[in-house]
């Protein structure tokens, strides 16, 4: 495959997930983005939802090319916490495939949910079965999902679909809704955790 044919395949697998997000939010929503990078998701939002928001990204590169894409944005370190958000101000708080590149996981699910009614989580799935196939023949694997080689990956939290559900489960937290998919954007029924390479969560607090 070449370099055209690769990022060709990468911005039609982000459109799919950026829509996939956007089927959770309904229009006009007040929307917060953590680790936004350079804004093409809120600007997707925006253009496809018409929702008001931020993003929320540590980056200098990621906070211009924000502004290149018309999207409000606020450089700070989540890992903090988002003490400069009231709770409740948003109804949406998104964490798009970010969450594993985070080392306060539990601090900022928690916080996630304090300053918006619902949150939205998606992340690679790491017991996906051709990351296994990688562990089971001696290396780090990399794929569309994980695409860094171990010495360069900005992910510290190799996570799957169970360990998240256990984490939200000893939180408190509820999850709404769960949709897994397979490389090629299919919608995987038959055991997520194996069969799903990239995991999407609608979650919120019991009522």
């Amino acid at each position: 495959m070449t370099e055209y044919e690769r990022k060709l395949k990468a911005e039609q697998r982000e459109r799919f997930d950026f829509a996939v997000i956007a089927n959770w939010i309904p229009p006009g929503e007040r929307v917060l983005d953590l680790g936004c990078g350079d804004g093409r998701l809120l600007r997707y939002l925006g253009e496809t939802r018409d929702v008001a928001g931020y993003g929320v990204e540590i980056d200098r590169e990621s906070v211009l090319g924000c502004i290149r894409n018309g999207v409000d944005v606020i450089q700070m370190d989540i890992e903090c916490g988002l003490s400069g958000f009231e709770d409740q101000s948003f109804d949406h708080v998104i964490i798009s495939q970010a969450l594993q590149t985070m080392h306060a996981t539990e601090r900022i699910l928690t916080e996630m949910l304090r300053v918006a009614a619902e949150a939205v989580v998606s992340f690679p799935n790491f017991a996906y079965r051709a990351n296994r196939q990688a562990i089971a023949q001696g290396h780090m694997p990399v794929s569309e999902d994980l695409p860094y080689d171990w010495f360069d990956t900005p992910n510290v939290r190799f996570f799957t679909i169970v360990d998240f559900e256990r984490l939200c489960h000893r939180l408190g937290i509820e999850i709404r809704e769960r949709l897994a998919l397979d490389e090629s954007g299919r919608t995987v029924f038959d055991d997520p955790n194996l069969n799903g390479s990239l995991a999407f969560y609608r979650l919120g607090r019991p009522v």
